[in-house]
């Protein structure tokens, strides 16, 4: 006899469920990509403006946090408790810092190093092991951690540029931008520091609430308390002015400011959610990083930047391996029970294998 576990298995894992997935598939490679394309239009502002990092985010977070405010209304409905809305806040304090290190590191860096370093949230995954894990297991995601460490060293001395790859002897003649530097592992700190604390409020969010219609009520108030948090460091930095400009002043460009507040903050959340929910995609997993690897070629050709293929498709490989073996679970475990995990990824997985199919 069949036991109902695996009949749930085979169900969830039918022809007809996948194709049910596609359109959900289908927009989160769409949200995803439109994502990628404002950063990389944030990249080219701050490249030819030389504006403030700090100030151009507040200035799209602020109008973001509003329209999420409109949409959840977390004052609406049950009424949130303090154990929600405290950690909600500090939820904020720490997006906000997410997002400082994430545009220096975006401007210092460039997109894919960027986009790839935010990845880097899996060594969370490594941290579980080594408080909550068994030996073997642990061993399995410190490998991990070495293959994600390996990945970005090889991004940070160029193999991803065609300048630099050693791949790329065809592309040397073609290359219309070669101005990115060699930049070595340490400047890669800011992006890979900024990862880690985006996988963090991840997981703060999901411990706070696992209801999905609490916890965009709660990313509400997050929002709202990081643009409060950010709001004096743009302040600051607009009185004082940054070391790359000499005034305050924030030149205006449409798309940049309306792709990063929609695609960049709103869209994307919901995109992020409903892949999460219903097809169990948490963002540190290779899934996900394949979806924007594919995105970033695509926009490594239109913007025609300093890129080869070969390295990035390499270095993605390794890092892919790398977050592969950092939030892996013992698959064939099946029993139910849930423990504390600070992993990102295996918290998603935690949540699929208590969801009912």
């Amino acid at each position: 006899m069949m036991s109902p576990n695996k009949f749930s298995e085979d169900r969830s894992g039918s022809p007809s469920n996948h194709f049910r997935h596609t359109p959900l598939q289908i927009i989160h490679v769409v949200a995803n990509f439109m994502r990628i394309w404002s950063i990389y239009s944030m990249y080219r502002y701050f490249s030819q403006t030389g504006a403030s990092v700090v100030l151009f985010l507040f200035t799209c977070l602020a109008p973001a946090s509003i329209l999420f405010l409109i949409l959840q209304k977390p004052w609406k409905g049950r009424p949130l408790s303090n154990t929600q809305v405290v950690p909600s806040i500090i939820n904020g304090a720490i997006t906000a810092l997410y997002l400082v290190l994430w545009g220096k590191g975006l401007k210092s860096c460039g997109p894919v190093r960027a986009i790839l370093a935010e990845y880097s949230g899996a060594v969370l995954g490594v941290l579980s092991a080594v408080l909550y894990g068994r030996r073997g297991h642990m061993w399995k995601k410190i490998g991990g951690l070495i293959a994600m460490l390996a990945s970005f060293y090889l991004l940070s001395e160029g193999w991803a540029t065609a300048t630099y790859s050693p791949f790329s002897w065809e592309d040397r003649d073609d290359s219309e931008t070669r101005t990115e530097p060699v930049l070595g592992l340490k400047h890669m700190l800011v992006p890979i520091s900024a990862g880690v604390l985006s996988a963090l409020r991840r997981v703060i969010a999901r411990r706070v609430s696992i209801k999905n219609q609490l916890k965009r009520r709660l990313h509400a108030l997050t929002i709202a308390s990081a643009t409060c948090f950010m709001f004096p460091i743009a302040m600051w930095d607009m009185i004082i002015g940054s070391p790359s400009s000499s005034s305050g002043k924030l030149p205006f460009s449409a798309w940049a400011f309306m792709s990063t507040i929609f695609f960049g903050n709103i869209i994307i959340f919901y995109a992020d959610s409903i892949a999460e929910e219903r097809l169990h995609m948490v963002f540190s997993s290779p899934r996900h990083l394949m979806a924007a690897g594919a995105c970033i070629i695509i926009m490594e050709l239109v913007y025609k930047m300093d890129f080869s293929l070969t390295g990035f498709v390499i270095c993605c490989l390794i890092l892919g391996f790398g977050i592969y073996e950092a939030t892996s679970l013992e698959h064939n475990r099946k029993d139910s029970t849930q423990k504390s995990d600070l992993s990102s990824g295996e918290f998603g997985d935690q949540i699929q294998k208590t969801l009912p199919t």
